[in-house]
């Protein structure tokens, strides 16, 4: 693409010529007066048109935000620019879910010393993976007289993930299997936690000697602990619907968005206490994450999560129980809207497979109100969707009949109660017929 006149360009030579021409042909010389400065003009933008054609790159200071974190793009045009480039202007196409600062996302600086970089503000205002599209880049000469369209680079893709709300909840896990945790086991082993002191016995470790007991009662005795146990957090995420308006990180959650976001935070809380965590999403047979521990494992989750879509191929009943073997000493925590009867079905074979199951609610709050009725008779719509609520009621009890205790999601201490009521279940004695 070369240097192009620019419509002002065009519009002072047509006018000169037109106002020279009459000067001419009807001697007037007051035409002349009006003409000759535009004709100067007009000689001065060709004589000042720049031969060189700038190069322009993109960058991103970072390709991975979280929500409500903001990053800059920017524009740099190489050090090798023709001085008579008079001014760069860049414009960036708006994505959804991005904010800019300037609002209206197009910036225009001077030439000056060769060099030229232009910012914009981007802010991330909800997860997924989004790209910013590529800036339209326009270079003029001075007087605004020619003008060229720089092609730049393609579009930058953006990662943002789940934004973790810093929840938490109480220690006690049901049922430990591992060895390497951070919860204390209800069998002594090694550990951190002191159980007691008893007398030595044939195997324990001389460094568990504690000599101050033994030199008082004259017979060796061993300092005990509770072994640190870890347990298999499942999280099964359900893509099967979004309910309810999503408005970003500033505004309205939907259920998806919830369900995502907490997620994120459990599978932090439980990885930084040491226990294994696994990730399956009903939408996607793929990009479920296996069973693992660690900062590394809690990046694949996030990941993961960032193309959670509703969209996605869902599993029913039988695709999910035979790809997603669970095994029975887990703890599962199914995060959905339970409005699906393939989600309220998989949750009773689990609780069969004598799995510790916890549904989260992410149907919000406010869902009636939040419907889009546009789509839907007015005055039927609010009614059927009672009644459904009606029907999901009688499910959530029967749920809870079998020991499956529901609670909405709230962020930290969520997930308290029902935790604590768990395993004080699983540590009572079984009664065998």
């Amino acid at each position: 693409m070369k240097w192009q006149p620019t419509h002002a360009q065009v519009r002072a030579i047509c006018a000169a010529a037109f106002l020279l021409a009459i000067a001419v042909l009807a001697r007037r010389p007051d035409a002349a007066v009006f003409g000759l400065p535009l004709a100067f003009v007009a000689v001065w933008g060709r004589y000042f048109r720049p031969r060189e054609r700038p190069e322009v790159t993109t960058e991103l200071d970072a390709d991975v935000l979280f929500e409500g974190q903001a990053t800059t793009y920017r524009l740099r045009v190489a050090g090798t620019v023709d001085p008579d480039i008079d001014l760069i202007v860049a414009a960036l196409p708006r994505s959804p879910w991005f904010q800019y600062d300037p609002p209206q996302a197009a910036i225009a600086e001077p030439v000056a010393n060769g060099e030229v970089t232009l910012e914009v503000g981007v802010r991330s205002q909800r997860w997924g993976l989004r790209s910013l599209e590529r800036p339209t880049v326009a270079a003029t000469s001075a007087l605004g007289a020619y003008r060229i369209q720089v092609r730049s680079t393609g579009a930058q893709a953006v990662s943002t993930l789940p934004l973790r709300e810093g929840f938490e909840a109480i220690d006690s896990v049901p049922r430990p299997a591992g060895l390497v945790g951070l919860h204390r086991s209800r069998r002594p082993g090694e550990g951190t936690e002191l159980a007691g002191v008893r007398p030595f016995r044939t195997g324990d470790r001389l460094r568990r000697i504690n000599w101050a007991v033994s030199a008082r009662t004259r017979e060796l005795h061993v300092t005990s602990t509770w072994s640190d146990r870890d347990t298999e957090v499942v999280i099964l995420l359900d893509t099967g619907g979004e309910i309810g308006i999503s408005e970003g990180i500033d505004g309205r959650s939907s259920s998806l968005d919830t369900a995502v976001r907490a997620a994120a935070s459990i599978a932090e809380h439980y990885l930084r206490h040491g226990d294994r965590v696994r990730l399956i999403d009903t939408g996607n047979l793929v990009r479920g994450v296996r069973s693992g521990s660690g900062r590394g494992h809690l990046r694949r989750i996030l990941d993961a999560l960032v193309h959670a879509d509703r969209r996605g191929r869902q599993q029913d009943e039988a695709q999910l129980a035979r790809r997603n073997r669970i095994r029975s000493d887990s703890l599962v925590l199914i995060l959905s809207p339970l409005l699906r009867q393939v989600m309220l079905g998989y949750i009773v074979t689990l609780v069969h497979q004598g799995c510790t199951v916890i549904a989260v609610d992410t149907l919000p709050p406010d869902a009636v109100s939040v419907m889009d009725l546009a789509e839907h008779d007015a005055k039927t719509w609010p009614l059927a969707w009672r009644l459904r609520l009606l029907e999901r009621r009688r499910d959530l009890d029967r749920l809870s009949d079998l020991g499956v205790p529901t609670v909405p999601w709230r962020g930290a201490g969520t997930l308290d109660e029902v935790l604590r009521d768990a395993a004080r279940l699983s540590a009572a004695p079984r009664i065998r017929s």
